[in-house]
């Protein structure tokens, strides 16, 4: 909601739809002026801004979207939603890589946010040379995880997981998640791990930086050096 309010240039903020009446997100956003429904999918389709709604971005649960893409998709067949959670019904997209394959799909889903800090670095060497096993390990704070992300860990890595394999082109990927209780809270940090063979090494780093430069370019604000670790 902030980036688009903020940095909007093709998107306009309709409704912030959630569950809780008393959310603070819900409070946050009416304070900003956008209309908000505290009664899920359901609301949402009640409400008169869903006639021009084209775009839902979905960040619930992995079980819940099934749910929700299912009622939507009932009430306006033509909807695009964006999947911001590990469910993966629709292909897997990772702008950096796959962005233009996937432009006229009903639902994407954008893997987990180790996923697309990462998967870019490894599409990147998958170009010049066989992977054959790609790791990533996905270090958060632990106060930005709230109950959607602590309840759905095992579908983060698998989702990350067969992300790896399918975007990034590795033969085989596994992925880490590491909630960081440390005070101050510590800004995200992803690392992958490639194990090196010969032939490979010369350019991966020049690689990774390029694929790097192009994630933060969809992140206004972000240092090429932030997009994925290095």
């Amino acid at each position: 909601m902030i980036k688009i309010l903020r940095h909007g240039q093709h998107l306009e903020m309709a409704v912030m739809v959630g569950i809780d009446p008393q959310s603070d997100g819900l409070a946050r956003a009416r304070r900003l002026g956008v209309a908000t429904t505290h009664e899920g999918v359901g609301g949402l389709m009640q409400m008169a801004e869903f006639a021009d709604i084209d775009f839902v971005f979905d960040a619930t649960s992995a079980g819940a979207h099934i749910k929700n893409d299912a009622a939507l998709r009932e009430a306006k067949p033509g909807i695009r939603v964006i999947d911001l959670t590990p469910a993966a019904i629709g292909p897997y997209c990772v702008p950096v890589v796959n962005l233009a394959a996937n432009l006229h799909q009903g639902n994407v889903n954008m893997v987990t946010c180790g996923g697309q800090a990462t998967i870019p670095m490894v599409a990147a060497v998958s170009r010049v040379a066989k992977v054959h096993y790609a790791e990533i390990v996905a270090s958060i704070a632990s106060q930005s995880a709230g109950p959607g992300t602590r309840a759905n860990i095992d579908e983060f890595t698998e989702t990350t997981s067969q992300a790896i394999e399918k975007v990034g082109g590795a033969g085989k990927g596994k992925a880490i998640i590491v909630l960081n209780p440390a005070e101050p809270p510590l800004m995200m940090r992803d690392t992958r791990l490639r194990p090196e063979r010969a032939g490979v090494a010369g350019g991966d780093c020049r690689l990774d930086r390029r694929n790097g430069g192009g994630s933060a370019g969809l992140r206004p604000g972000l240092p090429a050096e932030a997009a994925g670790a290095v």
